[in-house]
């Protein structure tokens, strides 16, 4: 046991102890906290990365020129997907501040999760958000958008509808889609339901999301052919914050990946 020790030296046996902390962070993250579970798996890759570079050079001991080579090839991957993230994430950073003094006639608010004892923070956020600019915006309509969860006990939309009108907003400008199930239903459902009320579809359309979703719903937006304005509501737990524009890039790629062809 002191001849393992020695082998694996300080630095490496305070590597695994870091890996052992990440691990029970990655298992509270997953089964104890509601929501992190990317957080979770970011610690994951961590662990596969610190174990990699600790353990991976004692295998140079009696293959060097493989472990040389196969630890370029893993440093070079690494250095491209940290690259690509950092871009997607200065995109996603970039549009979170969305164009809010930009004039329309409606806008979208997209739904988030309902608890069995009211809005999730998420949904709250939005909620909020959405009173501030109607209030600000007296001849706008809304249009909420988000149907029924399986765990939900309303829809997301008549969840919204009932905080908003309690907040004071008239409820003659709250129109309410019910069922969309993904961002873009939300879209495309709204828009049918504005053309349904009014008979034109609107050329450019407000939507009110939290603002590291702007950037994948302004795509959303283009596909479906109306000029997006994009409205922010900023997310006020900070750890939540931080999980969601990080699980946001795996969004974007997503998006990207099936080439928009949700429907």
């Amino acid at each position: 046991m002191k001849a393992f020790f020695h082998l694996l030296g300080a630095g490496r046996i305070a590597a695994l102890i870091c890996c052992g902390v990440l691990a029970v962070a990655a298992l509270i993250l997953k089964f104890a906290v509601p929501g992190y579970s990317f957080s979770a798996l970011v610690c994951l890759c961590l662990i596969g990365i610190i174990l990699f570079y600790t353990l991976f050079p004692l295998v140079g001991l009696k293959f060097p020129a493989f472990a040389k080579a196969v630890q370029t090839a893993v440093t070079v991957i690494l250095a491209v997907g940290v690259l690509v993230v950092g871009i997607t994430e200065g995109i996603i950073i970039h549009a979170s501040f969305g164009n809010p003094e930009e004039p329309v006639d409606y806008v979208v608010v997209l739904g988030a999760k309902v608890n069995r004892d009211g809005p999730s923070v998420s949904l709250w956020d939005r909620i909020c958000a959405a009173y501030t600019y109607l209030d600000e915006h007296p001849n706008v309509t809304a249009v909420l958008s988000g149907g029924q969860g399986t765990d939900e006990p309303i829809t997301e939309a008549e969840c919204m509808y009932r905080e908003l009108v309690n907040l004071g907003i008239d409820p003659q400008r709250l129109w309410m889609e019910e069922d969309a199930t993904s961002t873009w239903e939300n879209l495309n459902f709204s828009l049918d339901l504005i053309e349904e009320k009014t008979g034109e579809r609107p050329q450019k359309l407000g939507v009110l999301s939290s603002e590291y979703h702007l950037y994948r719903a302004s795509r959303f937006a283009k596909a479906c052919g109306v000029e997006f304005v994009g409205i922010p509501a900023k997310t006020s737990r900070l750890s939540q914050k931080i999980n969601h524009f990080m699980r946001e890039v795996a969004g974007v790629w997503h998006y990207i990946l099936l080439g928009g062809n949700y429907d």
